[in-house]
């Protein structure tokens, strides 16, 4: 009956001429593509990105939420945003646990005593004094343990040695490095594990250097001491398994939360001249971890919004619609930010005229998927002939979903793409003291810049929007 009611409405508003520009198809006038293309051709050759990012992690250094340099780098993004001319500058607070680092060592006790190299993971906590002891129990992979007899893990060290190999958009990490990071503390603690250790979540096959990251503990009274193995490290660990005795490690962690912190989402503006209160909304986050300095996660994607926004405020004149970069709070431990951006800015979300975040490095975006109404695809299929020039493909077969803590406001509704970097050596540094400026090639960096800001500008001149609204792509399967 309801549908039927829907059909006649929809009838009786065609015979009436009601039905207009909403059901439209949105366009980008040549004018706009014409300056689009200025600016990208601009963008290949600007630096202000990566003055941006070598800024930021020289003069602050790596921001781990709620630590030594939070409320610096906050402080800093504020000032730095005013410097390049922003409209309008602000902050809103995040608030989350405060989880914090001091120490870390691992050995192999039996049956060949040698130091392990280890770093503790986010959220876990630290061992009882004296450190902790324990059988180690190794399995192949996550499903692995997830078959396991529980008595076959109580009391012992769980270990999962499964390799990621590098891929152009790091399949691996998401198959298989962020769920045994993640889930596999979760789900050995239930089976009655005493502790947890992985081969980091990376790529890196020679680097003694392991890769941090979150767990997926949620109360701290549940959770285990956890830490992650650089691949040299749980090679070793392997070849000392394969001998068929019994492995004794030993694990000394002083981590764990210490209370609640508030932190803030840093937001700088580029204010629409003809609809101000209509917003592209772009950036990254601005907590790293800190055994790097957090230059390709996340600074890079910061700094490729900031340099983004900033040709386009240089136009002569302001964009149609709002550009909006936002510096989010603590993405690594839970896309803290993220969560709370769309909480308070859900009700809001048909303002969102299109969005998407950069987090994957500071490779060439070589692929483009977008989440829009079909009326839109047109639209995003000129954004995507400007940006073919410059190695951008796209696949319209493929849904968008706005990069990691915008893809919390495309989860409200919010129209996006995703803009997929070249991450063919991303996992090699991520979470890693290696994650620092040497491994940003400047051009590279400046062709996303060019990338964004084709997009943002191109968006901000539509006649027509991209379809957000409440819900609007709930079921459209993207993942980030």
């Amino acid at each position: 009956m309801r549908h039927s009611l829907t059909l006649l409405a929809a009838s009786l508003m065609l015979a009436t001429g009601s039905i207009c520009a909403k059901d439209a198809p949105t366009t980008i006038p040549a004018s706009a593509v014409q300056t689009a293309e200025q600016l990208r051709d601009k963008a290949l050759h600007d630096d202000t990105a990566y003055k941006v990012v070598e800024g930021l992690t020289t003069e602050v250094g790596a921001r781990l939420a709620g630590g030594v340099n939070d409320e610096r780098g906050r402080d800093w993004m504020v000032a730095k945003f005013k410097a390049l001319g922003f409209d309008k500058v602000y902050t809103e607070p995040v608030s989350y646990p405060l989880w914090v680092r001091r120490s870390e060592h691992g050995a192999i006790v039996a049956p060949f005593a040698q130091p392990l190299t280890l770093t503790a993971l986010g959220y876990s906590p630290a061992t009882p004094r004296g450190g902790l002891t324990a059988e180690v129990v190794q399995f192949a992979s996550l499903d692995a343990l997830k078959a396991a007899d529980p008595a076959s893990v109580k009391g012992k060290i769980v270990y999962i040695g499964e390799r990621m190999q590098r891929h152009k958009d790091g399949l691996d990490y998401g198959r298989i490095g962020s769920p045994i990071r993640v889930q596999g503390p979760v789900i050995a603690q239930a089976k009655g594990a005493a502790g947890y250790l992985l081969r980091s979540a990376g790529t890196d096959a020679n680097d003694r250097t392991p890769h941090t990251g979150v767990t997926g503990f949620t109360d701290p009274a549940k959770a285990i001491p956890a830490a992650a193995l650089p691949n040299p490290d749980a090679d070793q660990l392997e070849r000392v398994l394969a001998y068929g005795k019994p492995v004794t490690v030993k694990l000394d962690l002083d981590c764990g939360i210490e209370g609640q912190y508030t932190g803030a989402n840093v937001i700088g503006e580029i204010t629409g001249s003809k609809y101000p209160d209509q917003v592209i909304a772009i950036g990254g986050h601005l907590d790293s971890w800190d055994l790097g300095t957090g230059a390709i996660d996340d600074g890079a994607g910061v700094a490729i919004a900031v340099g983004a926004a900033k040709v386009i405020h240089d136009l002569p004149q302001r964009p149609d619609r709002t550009i909006r970069v936002i510096a989010f709070a603590n993405e690594e431990m839970g896309l803290w930010g993220g969560r709370a951006y769309a909480e308070k800015h859900a009700s809001e979300v048909s303002k969102f005229q299109l969005g998407t975040e950069s987090d994957f490095g500071a490779g060439p975006v070589w692929r483009m998927t977008a989440s829009v109404k079909p009326e839109a695809r047109g639209a995003i299929a000129q954004i995507a002939k400007v940006l073919a020039p410059i190695g951008v493909s796209y696949d319209a077969k493929k849904p968008g979903g706005g990069g990691s803590d915008l893809s919390q406001m495309h989860g409200k509704g919010m129209a996006a793409l995703t803009l997929v970097q070249d991450g063919t050596h991303y996992f090699d540094w991520h979470h890693t003291p290696n994650d620092t400026l040497d491994k940003i090639d400047p051009k590279e960096l400046a062709q996303n810049v060019a990338v964004y800001a084709v997009f943002s500008y191109m968006a901000a001149q539509a006649d027509g929007d991209f379809g957000s609204a409440p819900g609007a792509f709930a079921h459209d399967g993207a993942e980030d």
